[in-house]
């Protein structure tokens, strides 16, 4: 959507494009877009003929910097056979002598066995919003190219060992699930999949409590789940992430852009809102900026609260920022809380 804008100065500014859900997004016609100044670290342009390109190397960015953070970290689900240790109990006839365990026995002078916990292989949904608030960006990249990029990261982290990974996506009016299957093949699929997921028509509203219903119902054996949005928009969907919190561990991946929680001094702007169409036309004063980054951080705070209400971890992934270096120190922290260290 464009619009004409009008600074303090005589002379006329030229033609900006807006975008608002939560937040304005002016960007002016002289500016270089996203992708001509776009770092090394930036997520690749997905759009166009670009796709199979991007997706190559986006694989090789997640594969060079994320390699080795979640392996060993994961136990089993059951009690049962397997290789990791369990709890030690009196020895029964018939045990298998090769169980023993020969500390314990020696302390207590009764044979006592170790019993195992078996190595269970995870299984990882993914709740992806596609809606229109997503199909856009200021700085370098759209937030829904860093969707994808959250998306290859996930996979790639959780995909080894047997593990399975599935996905839905909603684009509002459109809802697409995908298989969990293990494999490079199927993960390269599924990234492929949700990439060239058809953008929402203008006026469409995101359905985001729809998604994490279609996670719970029928409900799925125990594991991660994990909700990639920008959050924008009616919180309707914290009672079923709480009731998805029930049976899954989950993970909420929060992407934002800077215009979703502060508006530029541009002057005299129209703003339109993609999932309902409505326009406006506002002037960018100094009270209207204070208030408008006041709605922004009370609206974040209250999806915050939301998610801890849930018991839900949050990562956010900024399109003015390293998304890489962010998921790693995200997932430091959450191995260093699983060995009992300090986060």
């Amino acid at each position: 959507m464009t619009g004409q804008s009008s600074g303090d100065s005589a002379a006329p500014g030229p033609p900006r494009e807006y975008h608002a859900g939560l937040g304005g997004t002016p960007r002016t016609a002289e500016e270089p877009s996203p992708s001509e100044r776009r770092p090394a670290w930036a997520p690749p342009t997905l759009s166009g003929g670009r796709m199979e390109a991007g997706l190559r190397m986006l694989e090789l960015s997640v594969r060079g910097r994320l390699d080795g953070l979640l392996q060993g970290n994961h136990l089993g689900l059951v009690p049962g056979p397997g290789s990791e240790p369990g709890e030690a109990r009196l020895y029964q006839p018939g045990d298998d002598v090769r169980r023993m365990d020969w500390a314990v026995t020696a302390r207590t002078t009764q044979p006592h066995l170790r019993e195992t916990v078996a190595d269970r292989e995870l299984e990882t949904w993914l709740a992806i919003d596609l809606s229109a608030s997503l199909d856009f960006g200021t700085v370098h990249c759209e937030k829904r190219d860093l969707v994808v990029a959250a998306v290859s990261a996930v996979s790639h982290l959780t995909r080894g060992g047997g593990n399975r990974v599935g996905a839905v996506v909603s684009t509002g009016s459109r809802l697409t699930r995908i298989p969990a299957r293990g494999g490079l093949p199927h993960t390269r699929g599924l990234v492929r999949r949700i990439a060239q997921t058809p953008r929402a028509a203008e006026g469409e509203r995101g359905d985001l409590a729809t998604a994490l219903e279609e996670l719970r119902r029928p409900p799925r054996r125990r594991g991660l789940a994990v909700v990639i949005s920008d959050f924008l928009g009616p919180l309707h969907w914290q009672r079923s992430l709480r009731a998805l919190s029930l049976r899954h561990d989950l993970i909420a991946i929060e992407v934002i852009d800077p215009r979703d929680i502060e508006l530029p001094d541009v002057g005299t702007v129209v703003l339109a809102d993609p999932e309902t169409g409505r326009q406006r036309e506002v002037e960018t004063t100094p009270l209207l900026r204070r208030e408008f980054a006041a709605a922004a951080d009370a609206h974040r705070q209250e999806v915050a609260m939301g998610l801890r209400r849930a018991n839900c971890a949050q990562l956010t992934l900024r399109t003015d920022s390293d998304w890489v270096a962010d998921i790693v120190r995200f997932v430091v922290s959450r191995k260093r809380r699983w060995s009992g260290g300090v986060a």
